[in-house]
């Protein structure tokens, strides 16, 4: 994924040829990222939860709540499976290249593996009694009979019961990305829309040119952090701004807006500068609160400011052009680091 950009540079550089549908092959390449992160998130129970307590982990014991929870995440991710499997399909039926020799469902393949792939983790990690997991089975065959889902819906507000049931699994540990997929089967079922629907519809935020900026700035930042580039960036900035009376809280705060642009977090500024920027405040006479505190909130400036991470994907969800969403930013931004700065040289 990053040497087809890197080609696509270097061959525009001396005037060679391209590689045909390179950054189409891209786009897609950021599904696939997706989905085989999820899968290794789900195997070892990182998967962002409302509890600290991982579901994904085999109990001996039966406990309700958990047991709902789990039942609930399998139903989903079949759900979700058989809707992508339903999209590929399709696809393979009409056919359509991204690329040279390369059809649109091999790219869409990802989604229902990806799924499956999780459905099973939490089928083999549930409980160490095979009763209980042959019981998600059961209630999985049952739910594939669309006459007793009918039955179901006529009797019982689905669209409730279903949201309660999904809130409640999220209680006891159920994935945020389950509650959010359940309630889109849920209401896409009840509209009579085929869950295919949901598949195509992820395809296709998944796939925009944008996107892909995401996972290439983030391996960006994880190089930048690990290696020594925070003690180069700041001699560097050193350099340009030490003259200034009481420069270190300015220097700290262009440098850590600059760095958190860059790797599109606050939390990886503070860890890869905090060590260093701290014991330079506190040599200089500041107070340790102050020093936590600058530290702290000149960490979050650089959200606001190009190629950031956090701008770039609320572009991309709002539908908003990310050009507008860094140029609306520029003025707050500076505006902020005019407050912080008089406020430090205040200190």
């Amino acid at each position: 994924m990053v040497l087809l950009p890197f080609a696509e540079v270097f061959t525009r550089i001396f005037g060679m040829l391209s590689i045909p549908a390179s950054q189409v092959i891209v786009q897609h390449l950021t599904l696939w990222i997706g989905f085989i992160g999820a899968v290794l998130a789900a195997r070892q129970n990182k998967l962002l939860a409302l509890t600290q307590r991982p579901l994904f982990s085999t109990e001996a014991k039966f406990h309700l709540g958990r047991y709902i929870a789990k039942l609930i995440t399998f139903l989903v991710l079949i759900s979700l499976a058989w809707g992508s499997w339903e999209l590929v399909k399709v696809e393979i039926e009409y056919p359509m290249d991204i690329a040279p020799n390369i059809p649109r469902w091999v790219a869409m393949l990802i989604m229902p593996i990806g799924f499956v792939l999780m459905s099973l983790q939490i089928f083999f990690k549930s409980y160490s009694n095979q009763y209980y997991r042959l019981s998600f089975l059961f209630i999985a065959f049952l739910f594939s009979f669309t006459t007793l889902l009918e039955v179901i819906s006529d009797f019982l507000p689905s669209i409730y019961v279903g949201s309660f049931f999904l809130a409640f699994s999220l209680f006891f540990g159920a994935p945020i990305f389950v509650g959010l997929g359940g309630l889109s089967i849920i209401l896409f079922w009840a509209d009579f829309t085929p869950l295919s629907a949901i598949s195509a519809e992820a395809y296709r935020i998944v796939v925009s040119p944008t996107l892909p900026t995401i996972p290439l700035f983030t391996m960006a930042g994880y190089f930048l952090a690990e290696s020594k580039a925070s003690k180069r960036l700041i001699i560097i900035f050193q350099e340009l701004f030490g003259w200034i009376p009481g420069g270190t809280p300015i220097i700290i705060i262009l440098l850590c807006g600059f760095f958190t642009a860059l790797t599109g977090g606050s939390g990886v500024t503070i860890l890869a500068l905090g060590g260093l920027l701290l014991p330079m405040l506190l040599k200089e006479g500041y107070s340790k609160s102050f020093s936590l505190g600058l530290l702290t909130v000149s960490g979050s400036i650089g959200l606001l400011f190009p190629p950031s991470l956090p701008a770039i994907i609320y572009g991309v969800t709002a539908g908003v052009s990310v050009k507008k969403v860094f140029i609306a930013g520029l003025l707050p931004g500076l505006l902020l680091i005019i407050l912080i700065s008089s406020w430090a040289l205040y200190q």
